[in-house]
Parts: structure tokens; C-alpha cells; sequence
């Protein structure tokens, strides 16, 4: 016998928790349901549990900087208690989570969720029907289709792994590559990061991310951009990767090989046929609405719906898109200005808003301010070399349009220009605002 809801959300992530409890709010019957623990990937294999190792690895790296600055002896880390600490918050999030969801009435499943209908789902052999679905199953590692891809662990086994190897290469140059590449080299492990692009970090400002590139040169990283991965090979001793650079044959060992290169929207499963519901490269047709084009039952958010960046925020914000949009009819688009995207390399690096490419493609006419400022208080407190900043006003309304930084404190002074971009702050409001002193935001004005 079918169980009858009127929403039904596949995972149980952050936008999952955000439309459930909306929608449940307004008195409806909903459903989650989830094959893996509850809490998502922000919470158990991404953003919380890596930040948790890198709140380590950052100290490590301040310690080090103020080494013969007052700062004395020799640290270390210690990969199994820094993981037993990241375990002191992961652990707990699943059974959290699911008591979240009773507690409010909505009813919890475990198991794959496949459609066998426009409105109906089969969860490992309970059937459930739904006057709405909401797909927010997140995403998961790109096919590579290479030989020897068996042998790559993703984030989810990298931020698992009770000892960290000698050697490892990672495959890919974006957000988790550059992070977990700082973590591993942190702990004196050589790391080596293959990426087939022109450089790593293709989401940030290519100058800034430059000037990163000596940080990564300073830990012994080993970036090798314009490298294809051909295949991965089990040796005696480990993995030996076989790549090309410019046709030319190369070969890297390893004791690991973590995929970085990318993820999509974990969609595979869901027997997406049965219900109607169309895709388009691995993506989901959605209308402005995050709304199934060929099944209006059927809604999407966050990593699984790809409308914006793959950021925890952006999932937040789609769930409350979809929730009132299925409270209401459809009346509400996700807006996605000013959204602010740090990758926790130490030190970080960030943006928000459009890049000078961006910019230039919409014809706005802007100003740059960019300077590296090593010299300044905010890098020599730290002892942090690395600092910088690129900021782009629009001339005509004197509003920040977009706003890149790298180095110290830059993952909450990126906040700043983001509530400017997003509500309109002008630049001469920015200037005229006293910010506490001496912290990081105190710079604003200046970058301006």
C-alpha cells in the first residue's frame, strides 16, 4: 500500500532540511528520504569536516610563520586526533539530524529512492506518493572513464582516512584539489595535483590565484597544469598515474589518488524515465522556478539541481525558493548576486560577484583597484605575506560589481563585499562605514 505525502524530498542535506521544514511549517505531510546518513554533504563529506582539518593544519601554518617572532619549539600535527576531532562533529550529525525531522512530524526513510511514476516512489520496496517531489540528492565525483579509475578514492574517502600516505596525487585543480592538497601537504605528506586546464582554481581571479601559486610552491606541492590523466595503474608500492603534457608521456607514484576533477548531479539512480522528468547532459531541465519542465510534480535544488554555484548556501537558498513555490504556485526565482565562494587554502582565497571577463561581457563600465599589500597591517600581524585584493566598481553607479581577495582573514572580509553587492551598498557607503580596528574588514575602504 502507498504511503500518501504531499512533499517527498530525495537526500537530506542542507536544502532538504530547509524546504522540509518550511513546508511542514504550513501544516503539509512530508517525507524525506536518504540512502546515506542524514546531515548531507556540507555536513558529513564536505564543508564542516574539512574545515574542522583545517582549522589544524592553519594552526600548523601560523606557528610556523611566527617561528623566531616570539613563537617557539616544534609542532606537529597529529592526523589521528585532528580526525577524532573532526569525528566529534560528524559523529553526532546524522541521529541530529533525523530527531530534527520527527520532532517537527515529518516522517524519515533510508534507502535509494527510485520514481516509478509522475508521482510516485519506490524507497527499497515501500512505495510512497507525493502531490510534489523536491530532488535534492546532491552531486558525486565525474566519470574520468579512464582505465584504473576503481583505484581513485573522492572527498568522502580522503576525509576519512586514518593515516595519510607518503605520496598522493590529485586528480583535478579546483576547489577540493587546492584544499586538500594544503591539508596533506601540511602533514609532510608530498602531494602532486594534475589539472588539464591552464591553471588551477579556474572559479577565482586568475592574478590572484598567482599569487597563491606561491604558497603551494613554499609547501612543495607539485602543480602540474595543461597534464591530462590517461590511466592509473596498481604497482607494487602503490598507484603510478600515467598522464600527457602537451603529448608529451609522463608517470607520477602514489599512495594515493584522490579524484578532485569535478562533480554532477547525483542523478543516476533515481529512474528518472518513470517520472517524466527530462535532462540534458547530466542535468535536469529546470524552468526559473527550479521546476521539472516536463513534469511540474517535480522540483530541484542545490548540487542536484545546478541552477547556481555548488555552494552550501546556494542549496539554503533553493530549498526556500522551492518551498514557496510550492506553497504558493510559483511566483519566486533563486537570486544568486553577490553570492560569496572561498577555497580554504591557507591562506583562503575568495570572490564574490563577476570577474573582469564577466564584467566586460555585460558591458558594464568599471574601475579596478588591485594591489598586492603584503605591507600591510593586516599581513604583517600575521606574518603573512600573501595578501591581496581585486575589486571592480561600477563607474556609472558607483556599486561594487565584484570583489576578489586572497590571504589572511579573506574568508569572512569576503562577506563584506557581498552584502555591498547584493543590496546595493555604494562604494562611498563602504568608505564612510567604521569598521572595528584592527581586523581585516578595516581594509575595505582602502580596497576601494
Amino acid at each position: 500500500m502507498e504511503t500518501q505525502y504531499d512533499l517527498v524530498i530525495i537526500g537530506a542535506g542542507t536544502a532538504a532540511m530547509v524546504a522540509a521544514m518550511r513546508v511542514r511549517a504550513a501544516g503539509w505531510r512530508v517525507a524525506v528520504t536518504d540512502f546515506r546518513p542524514y546531515g548531507g554533504t556540507c555536513a558529513l563529506r564536505g564543508c564542516d569536516p574539512k574545515k574542522m582539518l583545517i582549522s589544524g593544519t592553519s594552526a600548523i601554518d601560523h606557528v610556523h610563520r611566527m617561528h623566531d617572532k616570539g613563537v617557539a619549539g616544534d609542532v606537529h600535527i597529529d592526523w589521528q586526533k585532528l580526525m577524532a576531532f573532526k569525528r566529534s562533529f560528524t559523529d553526532a550529525v546524522p541521529a541530529k539530524n533525523e530527531q530534527r525531522y520527527r520532532d517537527k512530524g515529518i516522517d524519515i526513510f533510508h534507502g535509494r529512492a527510485q520514481f516509478t511514476g509522475k508521482n510516485s516512489l519506490d524507497v527499497d520496496g515501500q512505495a510512497l506518493e507525493a502531490k510534489y517531489v523536491l530532488i535534492a540528492s546532491g552531486a558525486e565525483p565525474v566519470k574520468l572513464n579512464i582505465p584504473g579509475e576503481e583505484y581513485l578514492i573522492d572527498n568522502e574517502g580522503f576525509l576519512s582516512l586514518e593515516a595519510l600516505p607518503k605520496r598522493i596525487v590529485v586528480v583535478g585543480g579546483g576547489f577540493i584539489a587546492a584544499e586538500f592538497s594544503h591539508i596533506a601537504a601540511r602533514t609532510g605528506t608530498n602531494v602532486t595535483v594534475i589539472e588539464g586546464g591552464q591553471r588551477i582554481l579556474q572559479a577565482f581571479d586568475a592574478d590572484l590565484v598567482g599569487w597563491l601559486m606561491e604558497k603551494f610552491q613554499a609547501l612543495g606541492i607539485d602543480v602540474r597544469t595543461r597534464t591530462s590523466v590517461e590511466a592509473i595503474e596498481k604497482i607494487n608500492n602503490g598507484y603510478r598515474v600515467r598522464a600527457s603534457t602537451d603529448g608529451a608521456k609522463v608517470s607520477v607514484d602514489a599512495d594515493l589518488v584522490v579524484h578532485a576533477a569535478g562533480r554532477v548531479p547525483a542523478l543516476a539512480s533515481l529512474n528518472l524515465r518513470a517520472a517524466g522528468v527530462a535532462t540534458s547532459n547530466g542535468r535536469l531541465e529546470l524552468n526559473d522556478y527550479l521546476q521539472s519542465v516536463t513534469n511540474p510534480a517535480v522540483y530541484a535544488a542545490g548540487d542536484a539541481a545546478q541552477k547556481g554555484p555548488p555552494l552550501t548556501p546556494v542549496s539554503s537558498h533553493d530549498g526556500k525558493v522551492v518551498a514557496a513555490n510550492i506553497l504558493r504556485g510559483n511566483h519566486q526565482k533563486p537570486d544568486y548576486r553577490g553570492i560569496p565562494s572561498v577555497a580554504f587554502t591557507t591562506p583562503p582565497i575568495a570572490r564574490a560577484g563577476l570577474s573582469e571577463a564577466e564584467a566586460h561581457q555585460q558591458g558594464i563600465k568599471f574601475r579596478v583597484q588591485s594591489q598586492r599589500a603584503s605591507t600591510w597591517f593586516t599581513a604583517r600581524q600575521a606574518a603573512e605575506p600573501l595578501y591581496g585584493f581585486k575589486v571592480l566598481v561600477d563607474e556609472q553607479t558607483d556599486l561594487v560589481v565584484g570583489a576578489h581577495l586572497v590571504g589572511p582573514h579573506v574568508d569572512e572580509v569576503i562577506n563584506v563585499f557581498a552584502l555591498a553587492i547584493r543590496h546595493g551598498i555604494t562604494t562611498e557607503e563602504l568608505k564612510s562605514t567604521m569598521f572595528a580596528y584592527p581586523t581585516g574588514a578595516s581594509d575595505v575602504g582602502y580596497m576601494l
